[in-house]
């Protein structure tokens, strides 16, 4: 059974056993993938920091005909989000994308647009840091219920209409400045957010502290 290496971003972990990890991660060619770690939570683990929250990662992993779970061998780490989660802010909207990306998109189903669409908001983020916390997390949730194909006509104030609209056209990293701050586009974050929850099992655990943030 040879190996597959697939660029991904890790989505969320949790323990599994006396010292492996579940990793749920999205790959650029396979989709979203559950896995096993093994020894993951030992001192001195192979996997090092590469499994933390939107960690992008080149991720060496075996996977057998009909097996919900692979097997992940290495996580060669690409780029890290430790420092974005120093602001508070910031780690909750990075947290809060993880949490919409796996609660919203089905297991081994390729969308390469999510993809790159999860790395164009972190390289944002990255060069904008705090100041651009909220245009990241509204463009994130348009594009999401978009790229799920839910996204209904939208039912908010006028000015947030316009600006979706323009959200939809220009690529996060060309958007002409404004002042986004948490009460820019409120309404048009709200009217999302219910949108997803629409579409999932349970409502979402970040967005009430997003709001909050």
């Amino acid at each position: 059974m040879p190996a597959r290496v697939s660029e991904a971003l890790v989505l969320r972990t949790y323990p599994f056993r006396e010292a492996d990890l579940i990793v749920s991660f999205l790959t650029r060619d396979a989709g979203k993938l559950r896995g096993a770690a093994r020894r993951a939570r030992r001192p001195g683990s192979r996997f090092g920091a590469g499994l933390e929250r939107l960690s992008h990662v080149r991720m060496t992993y075996f996977q057998r005909e009909m097996r919900e779970l692979v097997t992940l061998d290495t996580c060669e780490l690409i780029w890290s989000p430790f420092d974005l989660a120093a602001d508070y802010t910031t780690g909750v909207a990075l947290d809060y994308m993880a949490e919409v990306t796996e609660q919203l998109l089905p297991p081994a189903e390729p969308n390469e647009r999510f993809f790159r669409l999860l790395l164009a908001v972190l390289e944002f983020l990255r060069n904008k840091g705090a100041a651009g916390v909220w245009q990241a997390v509204a463009y994130f949730t348009l594009w999401a219920v978009k790229l799920s194909g839910w996204l209904p006509p939208l039912g908010v104030q006028p000015d947030s209409q316009a600006l979706a609209e323009e959200m939809l056209r220009t690529p996060i990293s060309r958007m002409t400045p404004r002042v986004w701050d948490r009460t820019t586009a409120a309404d048009l974050r709200r009217f999302l957010v219910r949108q997803i929850e629409e579409h999932i099992e349970r409502k979402l655990v970040t967005a009430p502290l997003l709001e909050t943030a």
